[in-house]
């Protein structure tokens, strides 16, 4: 049988030649692996080939390319009827644990009452609708157990998520997508989700950092945030990891504040990227260059002039994992400390250059117990005269 059609395919679709290579292949006791890393596939991609194409009609599985590719072409036709639009049951099922009502045990209904949808997502402050709202993957995976003998009621979730977003297909209504949990009225195209930061690579992950910076064996790495106030004030915080000793970085803001800001234009409430930049620098340069080793800092906007701080001070900066704030405990730790002089929702920008150093001052000269009930500028002081001792007895 040959193919219908012999239009050349995009990679993303398995060729009729590539279909022959995989029958002779297979028919050869060739593996899965071994035919995929022979024709440059992933794995799954023949495992499922061989599974969905084959040729049926003996009661067996046998593997022809002509019947294989006769098989990609009726599925790849256009346009389809929904599975939802042609099964009412697993319609039914979808729409009851995606949009079923919360009951008391009366079998009232309860919720808030709220607006009717007008086709776009609930505002802020807004009640509502309390519904089943399983997610598209949890009653995928359900139907599975729920229905493990009956091949009919089985739909992926790409399928729910298509029927809810791309309409005129007849399965689900638009509105029942405020059920979800984003309770989105469009879809965010999964690239816009998951985009990274510009100015973050792999080559400054955290995963980069010298492997000393995790025993705190050795002093002179350092973590560093923002702390936030009223009307985005922000103080920022350095703390080095050995020895816990505290700098504090004043960000004031500048004359423009409360005025439009121009595009592309200095972050106006004083920690933009060159602002952080350049208070970093003007702090990290007053200490000798064996205590500058290393930053550490999350993927905030405000570290985005980071390669010019480097060039600047000669201090390589990593970045932690999203989300993971754990990668720079010794920081947070502090800024918990620091939250009782500068609360939340207090406005930290009326705060001196002097008063900040005051504070850094007091915490810095508090005993702590993780060095044996030291300060960390005494610990600091006896870091530095112990590096001083060994280079002179390394000159001498």
């Amino acid at each position: 049988m040959a193919p219908n059609n012999l239009v050349e395919l995009s990679g993303r679709y398995l060729s009729f030649a590539e279909r022959e290579e995989i029958a002779l292949l297979h028919a050869q006791d060739f593996g899965v692996r071994e035919i995929a890393r022979r024709i440059e596939r992933s794995p799954s991609t023949i495992s499922r080939e061989l599974r969905r194409n084959a040729a049926t009609r003996g009661g067996g599985l046998e593997y022809r390319a002509s019947t294989a590719q006769w098989h990609a072409e009726l599925k790849a036709k256009r346009p389809k009827v929904a599975k939802l639009a042609a099964n009412e049951e697993l319609r039914q099922y979808v729409q009851d644990r995606l949009a079923g009502t919360i009951t008391a045990e009366n079998g009232k209904t309860l919720g808030p009452v709220v607006k009717k949808w007008t086709g776009r997502r609930h505002g802020r402050r807004e009640d509502r609708r309390w519904a089943m709202s399983w997610s598209p993957e949890q009653i995928s995976q359900r139907l599975t157990l729920d229905f493990p003998d009956d091949e009919s009621m089985r739909i992926s979730h790409e399928a729910i998520y298509q029927a809810l977003y791309v309409q005129g297909r007849d399965a689900l209504r638009r509105e029942l997508a405020t059920c979800l949990r984003t309770g989105r009225a469009l879809r965010v195209p999964r690239a816009r989700t998951r985009r990274g930061k510009a100015f973050v690579s792999s080559e400054v992950m955290i995963t980069e950092r010298p492997p000393e910076a995790n025993d705190r064996a050795v002093p002179g790495h350092w973590e560093g945030d923002l702390i936030l106030g009223l009307d985005s004030s922000a103080i920022g915080t350095l703390v080095e990891r050995t020895t816990r000793f505290t700098m504090l970085l004043h960000l004031p803001r500048m004359n423009d504040f409360g005025r439009p800001r121009v595009h592309n234009g200095p972050a106006l409430a004083g920690h933009g990227a060159e602002a952080v930049r350049d208070a970093i620098a003007s702090s990290i340069v007053t200490l000798p260059k064996q205590m500058r080793r290393s930053l550490t800092w999350d993927q905030g906007a405000e570290m985005a002039q980071h390669v010019q701080l480097r060039i600047k001070t000669g201090l390589p900066v990593y970045f932690c994992d999203p989300h993971s704030p754990w990668q720079r405990g010794t920081n947070e730790n502090t800024n918990g400390l620091l939250r009782q002089y500068f609360p939340k929702g207090t406005d930290l920008s009326r705060y001196s250059r002097d008063e900040l150093d005051a504070v850094s001052a007091a915490l810095n000269s508090r005993p702590r117990k993780t060095l044996g009930w030291k300060p960390p500028a005494e610990a600091l002081r006896e870091r530095l005269s112990s590096a001083r001792r060994r280079r002179v007895a390394t000159t001498t």
